[in-house]
């Protein structure tokens, strides 16, 4: 039995036909170098999709077919980044097409294993590039690279706004979040261009959170494809809380769950309440000038206020902070008196400044405010149940839009 010469084509496109060399083998004995060796299948391939010498279309599917009496055993196509393209063989094996969308502005190289009709086995490398892509759409994760607090949300900002709940399903399952010890976390869709991502409890300390993205070149919706981004590293220190009981005038600071200072201090009285709830260190300032006139408090009122603040830790965007108020220390521990702000003595104000860091956490109980909202100012995230943050995914069950946030909050000290 032998195999002659076989003058086999490969066909692009529209199965456009180019003459390629092929290689005759023949049967024969241990000393024949390509006895075992799988013949060029060439000419019993055709690969549908790109024309020869033409970029693919990466928003159409690949097909390869066969030729000649040979069958398709197995397909493999991967791109340059070694992702697989998943695809479907023919039960006969006369062909093979895509299932997934080809990734745009990249090179693929598609390994197509063949039988003919004796049983011998065949092999065809193709290689070809696909477009680039129309629109880029990146992600910005945040916060930075670096060290925070166990209540601090990982960010995704969108450069482009996603409405579609598949085009949202998409990007959301390219999105890698891994932490060491491992938790088990979920994104929430905070508008359209805006996700945040937590695990159902704070963050571990001492934690190694990595994120990252597979988009690149991966189809999102219509000409719309992922583009690169940079992935950061967060770690998290110890497990800083600090308690504020508003009723009783005092905030109780915990590291890894053991108390180490209890502090006097005063929140806001009747009309400028302290909001309740969980919130997370955003900032710190060692000196900050609070007026009144930024919260909307008339100029030479008896509320309004113009005073040099230090040591002040900011954990809403509308200008909430942890402070030093020298000034009211005979009603720290007894009555509360700010415009909103917890207020301390200066001595216990520079020690919660040296003892905490941005992402820590900052609960305020017993208060007469409203509880701090999620989303509009500051990190709120905390303050959602479990069961409606894990709604906000586009993965989840019963998949909605997700619920935009009201205008963003000026940057203002509330004193």
């Amino acid at each position: 039995m032998s195999h002659s010469p076989r003058g086999r084509k490969v066909t692009f496109g529209l199965l456009v036909s180019v003459t390629l060399a092929a290689l005759a083998t023949s049967c024969g004995g241990p000393d024949n170098p390509l006895a075992d060796k799988p013949y060029d299948a060439t000419g019993q391939v055709a690969l549908v999709g790109p024309r020869e010498g033409e970029k693919a279309d990466p928003s159409k599917p690949l097909e390869v077919r066969a030729k000649g009496g040979d069958r398709i055993t197995d397909v493999t196509a991967t791109d340059a980044a070694g992702r697989y393209l998943k695809g479907e063989l023919a039960e006969d094996g006369s062909s093979w097409h895509s299932t997934a969308a080809l990734a745009a502005g990249a090179h693929y190289t598609v390994r197509v294993s063949t039988e003919d009709e004796d049983g011998d086995q065949g092999r065809r490398t193709i290689g070809f590039d696909t477009r680039p892509m129309d629109r880029l759409l990146r992600v910005t994760f945040g916060p930075q690279s670096g060290t925070y607090g166990v209540g601090q949300p990982v960010t995704a900002e969108l450069s482009q706004p996603l409405t579609d709940p598949a085009a949202r399903a998409v990007v959301e399952r390219a999105l890698r979040v891994d932490s060491n010890p491992p938790v088990r976390g979920v994104w929430h869709w905070v508008d359209n261009r805006t996700l945040h991502y937590r695990p159902q409890e704070y963050w571990p300390a001492h934690a190694t959170i990595d994120v990252s993205t597979n988009l690149n070149g991966i189809k999102i919706a219509g000409g719309v494809y992922g583009g690169p981004s940079k992935p950061v590293r967060l770690t998290t220190g110890d497990r800083v809380e600090a308690v504020t009981d508003a009723s009783a005038h005092s905030m109780t600071v915990y590291k890894n769950g053991k108390e180490i200072r209890s502090i006097p201090v005063t929140t806001g009285k009747p009309g400028y309440d302290t909001r309740n709830g969980v919130k997370v260190i955003l900032g710190q300032e060692s000196f900050v000038r609070m007026r009144g006139t930024t919260i909307g408090i008339a100029e030479g009122s008896a509320d309004s206020y113009d005073l040099p603040v230090y040591w002040a830790t900011r954990v809403t965007w509308s200008g909430e902070y942890v402070h030093a108020a020298p000034w009211s220390e005979g009603s720290q521990g007894w009555d509360n008196v700010s415009h909103g702000c917890t207020g301390m003595s200066t001595e216990n104000a520079k020690w919660f400044f040296d003892n905490v860091r941005v992402g820590d956490i900052v609960k305020v109980v017993n208060s007469a405010g409203a509880t701090m909202t999620p989303f509009d100012n500051g990190f709120g995230d905390w303050n959602m149940a479990w069961d409606k943050w894990r709604q906000g995914s586009a993965l989840a069950s019963g998949k909605r839009e997700g619920s935009a946030p009201g205008d963003a909050a000026r940057l203002r000290p509330e004193l």
